[in-house]
């Protein structure tokens, strides 16, 4: 038999990628219902793996990591090599989250975690406000 196995409709069908993407949006919805004004000159991206630093390079500033290994990464706004000005942008490394957590599950409260911690980074408040903790 050739072909796909299940409909591209189906969830089945979708690649990993594709559904850490779909969990990414599901933990941040609840977030940006809570923070929504807060938030507007944030974006979210997904990377499959973060850059490799240079031997002897300093640790960057916004970078949530586990044992050495980024997770995440928070780029404050600024200007592009062009000159235009761009947003501050949360980034989750799709790899090494994958790699860490046993189930999906586990993968979803993961990719939670670090999207409050970053967030909460990102406004300069304690975690627990970012979950309705005030």
């Amino acid at each position: 038999m050739r072909g796909p196995l299940y409909p591209s409709t189906l969830p089945a069908a979708s690649t990993r990628a594709e559904k850490f993407d779909a969990l990414v949006l599901d933990a941040l919805e609840p977030i940006e219902a809570r923070w929504r004004t807060e938030l507007t000159k944030l974006d979210v991206a997904v990377d499959d793996v973060p850059e490799i630093e240079a031997p002897g390079t300093p640790p960057q500033d916004g970078v949530l990591a586990d044992g050495g290994v980024p997770l995440a990464r928070l780029v404050p706004a600024g200007m592009d090599r062009r000159g235009n000005p761009t947003s501050a942008r949360i980034v989750l490394y799709r790899r090494p989250l994958e790699a860490r957590a046993k189930d999906s599950a586990e993968l979803a409260d993961l990719v939670h975690d670090v999207l409050v911690e970053q967030v909460a980074n990102y406004l300069s408040v304690d975690p627990d406000a970012i979950e309705g903790g005030s």
